[in-house]
């Protein structure tokens, strides 16, 4: 068998971290669940595309109902709030709470800290190529819809 390719190492590196918890403290598949949905709603927002429960069902790669006890969950943990849509009253979307916003800025340093320990022996110009081509493939993801 040949060495695995640039693409076998990606999807081993996701599925890697996609088991770690975001938190050492408490709850933390719990924790790990709410930090998940509130970043796909963030994300979505940012992206300027309604954080329906549809589209964050898409967005996390989950169906619908799991995304709909997610949602539940965040809101109850006031992470989110569910609003009717600006342009559809029939649609609610999600947006993110102060206590959201807090969350995901534990997690995003939670991120960074373990990013610094993965390569601590990288140069700043490696961290930063690094970032360039991962933002440059998430960038090509999502223009090619997967």
């Amino acid at each position: 068998m040949t060495a695995p390719g640039p693409g076998q190492i990606l999807f081993a590196f996701v599925r890697h971290w996609s088991r770690r918890p975001p938190t050492s403290e408490g709850k933390l598949a719990e924790q790990g669940r709410l930090v998940l949905v509130t970043e796909a709603a963030h994300s979505l927002t940012q992206r300027g595309i309604a954080a329906t429960v549809n589209a964050l069902a898409h967005e996390i790669g989950i169906d619908q109902s799991g995304a709909s006890r997610l949602v539940k969950s965040a809101t109850e943990a006031e992470y989110l709030t569910m609003q009717a849509s600006e342009t559809d009253g029939r649609r609610r979307q999600a947006s993110v709470t102060a206590s959201g916003r807090a969350l995901l800025e534990q997690a995003h340093r939670w991120q960074e800290e373990v990013f610094g320990r993965l390569t601590e022996d990288w140069s700043e110009q490696q961290r930063r190529d690094f970032q360039r081509a991962m933002t440059d493939l998430i960038d090509r993801s999502y223009a090619l819809g997967t």
